[in-house]
């Protein structure tokens, strides 16, 4: 039995390591977007909770594959940290290329929350497989 719970601190420190990353992503994001995330999505606004989760997901996506291909705990932050600023400006690139996209998202306008959701997760994607070193 030993041997079938060996990685078991491991995994411990590294997903305990990863929630803890993912909160700090969302409240650096919610930050620094002009829109307000949180308040909007419980007011209702599911164009804000369709922008948000892609943000969520899209960070995710990198920081499984630093904790899949990191040597220790610190590797593994400063790869999240990467692929958090990379998130980060892909919201800025969203945002440039669609005109006023955080009144959008406030205003409810679902194809800013799809747009900024679907490209934070392509971007995420790409960042996730550009981690596999």
């Amino acid at each position: 039995m030993n041997g079938y719970v060996a990685g078991l601190p491991a995994f411990l420190a590294y997903f305990g390591c990863g929630m803890v990353l993912l909160v700090v992503f969302a409240a650096i994001y919610t930050a620094v977007t002009p829109q307000r995330e949180l308040a909007l999505i419980r007011a209702g606004n599911s164009t804000a909770a369709v922008a948000f989760l892609g943000a969520l997901f899209g960070f995710s996506l990198p920081l499984a594959s630093a904790a899949a291909n990191s040597v220790s705990l610190i590797d593994f932050v400063i790869w999240a940290a990467v692929g958090a600023v990379i998130q980060l400006i892909a919201f800025g690139i969203a945002a440039l290329t669609q005109p006023n996209l955080a009144q959008r998202i406030t205003d409810d306008q679902m194809s800013a929350g799809l747009w900024a959701g679907g490209v934070a997760l392509t971007v995420g994607l790409l960042n996730a497989a550009c981690m596999t070193y």
